[in-house]
């Protein structure tokens, strides 16, 4: 299916605020090597973590990470595009997607987010909210680099943090229900 993406800058910014402020049930979108997973499932306010990847591996790479930080009993993974096979409600959604626009032939689906960068990151959006309790929230990664509109949604968005880096500022943000 292809490579696992490997914690960086990105990862480490919405790390930051994953440790800060997620609780209750917890999704962890696109988990990847499964950094945010274990981060929030080592929480003792969180109930709940599921962990979610298109990509098989991923998942694996995920379960790992969680066996050897001893929490695998507090996560569940699921091989899913998207909601696709998600069912439940969570009081909180993280998301690092893949962001970045596409360059053609060169493309890596754990940092390409279609043509413009937005195209996965509008998919989780249409489909986020059904996926949310009343009060929930979302934590995600979005950078200037994607061409999103986010005015476009029906949510509240809220920036906590950012991080400029050679060619791209990332922002970390909080996207609540309108």
């Amino acid at each position: 299916m292809g490579s696992v993406y490997k914690p960086s800058d990105d990862s480490y910014l919405l790390l930051k605020h994953v440790e800060e402020l997620v609780r209750g049930r917890v999704l962890d979108m696109g988990t990847g090597s499964g950094i945010q997973a274990v981060a929030a499932s080592l929480k003792p306010d969180v109930e709940y973590v599921l962990a979610v990847d298109i990509n098989p591996e991923a998942v694996e790479a995920a379960k790992e990470r969680a066996t050897h930080a001893g929490v695998i009993s507090k996560i569940r993974f699921l091989v899913s595009d998207l909601f696709t096979n998600v069912k439940e409600r969570f009081d909180w959604i993280i998301f690092n997607p893949p962001y970045l626009p596409s360059e053609g032939d060169i493309d890596d689906l754990t940092w390409v987010g279609g043509e413009n960068g937005g195209k996965t990151i509008e998919r989780f959006l249409e489909g986020a909210k059904s996926h949310l309790l009343l009060s929930g929230s979302i934590l995600m990664i979005v950078s200037s680099e994607t061409g999103l509109k986010k005015s476009d949604y029906g949510y509240v968005w809220s920036v906590l943090e950012e991080k400029a880096l050679f060619f791209e500022t990332l922002y970390c943000v909080c996207l609540s229900p309108s």
